[in-house]
């Protein structure tokens, strides 16, 4: 296969996983507002099945036998019609499209790589679809890891919308890289700060459903059945936001590090505080901070949220706004 078929594998594999992703947001939608809601329902059918077979064991006689029967009969019944209500598993469904979508945006991105000849992340189009692919990865590793399924929905719409603008805005045709791109310390200082900004977008949409849930809270407008009243409790968000931020800042940290090594062998110096390098540096305080204030001050809930969110605002003005507002040494990114 040539590079041009190669590159045209590429698009179409593009294209193939925003329809996946699409489509496992509106599963993992429904499964948030209805599969949770039937699972409660069938707990509460079983629970007075259990109570009410307790009540005829107690009572005794043919009279029992036949509202015995009865209950058997009416809980054959719910059973029936709790089975059709069940016939879609959004839950199972979500999660193999999620997969499916995964292994073709792998397949982009490979693609590519082989028709460029080169690591696929030499420019913002393919940048933005290997971070979308980092966050996609994190998001499964994490909801495999910590069941934290609730966050399909919202990962999968930034996936989503991130591979929109990609296309739309920032797409460009396979070819060769600048001189200063052409090392391999690419393939390590670059996917180092791909496979951090994936984990800190996973530990923002926590963060956000977390800052979310406790305003609601706050205003008694959690209401029973509602989508909010069916995610994890605030404290479980709040655990698992800095338990993945925990994992992002050392690689994060050695991507700093590894970026400043890579200067000095391309530009003959460490750090010049180019915008790039200046605004990475600012995202690696603001992150410092954060866990800083939760392990020594005792910061915790809100204010450590907040906090949360102003560094990952600052992540993604390093990779938005500092590539289309300032000009450096990265302006080839």
């Amino acid at each position: 296969m040539g590079d041009a078929d190669l590159a045209n594998l590429s698009d179409k594999l593009m294209l193939t996983t925003v329809v996946l992703y699409i489509i496992a947001l509106f599963a993992y939608a429904a499964d948030l507002g209805f599969g949770r809601r039937r699972v409660a329902t069938a707990d509460a059918a079983e629970t007075a099945e259990k109570a009410e077979a307790k009540v005829l064991v107690a009572a005794g006689g043919a009279g029992a036998e036949t509202a015995g029967a009865g209950a058997g009969e009416s809980a054959a019944a719910s059973a029936g019609e709790d089975g059709e209500r069940r016939q879609v598993d959004w839950a199972r469904l979500a999660v193999l499209l999620n997969v499916v979508g995964w292994g073709s945006h792998l397949g982009v991105l490979v693609s590519r790589g082989l028709a460029a000849d080169r690591w696929p992340w030499a420019n913002m189009y393919e940048f933005l679809a290997a971070i979308s692919f980092a966050a996609v990865t994190a998001f499964l590793v994490v909801m495999w890891r910590y069941k934290a399924q609730f966050l399909g929905a919202f990962v999968m719409v930034a996936a989503v919308v991130a591979l929109g603008v990609d296309n739309l805005w920032l797409y460009d045709s396979v070819g060769p890289v600048s001189p200063a791109l052409n090392s391999y310390w690419i393939a390590i200082h670059v996917t180092a700060a791909i496979t951090a900004t994936g984990a800190f977008t996973v530990a923002g949409a926590s963060t956000i459903l977390y800052l979310v849930k406790v305003r609601a809270e706050a205003r008694k407008a959690v209401a029973a059945g509602g989508a909010l009243s069916r995610l994890p409790s605030v404290e479980a968000l709040d655990r698992l936001s800095l338990r993945v931020t925990m994992f992002a800042f050392p690689i994060w940290t050695a991507a700093i590090i590894m970026g400043a090594i890579w200067a000095d062998e391309a530009w003959g110096r460490y750090w010049g505080w180019d915008p790039k390098e200046t605004w990475s540096f600012v995202t690696w305080i603001i992150y410092a901070a954060y866990l800083h204030a939760r392990s020594t001050a005792g910061w915790k809930g809100r204010k450590a949220a907040i906090l949360s969110m102003v560094a990952f605002a600052a992540l993604l003005f390093n990779f938005f706004g500092v590539n289309y507002i300032f000009s450096g040494m990265h302006s080839y990114a």
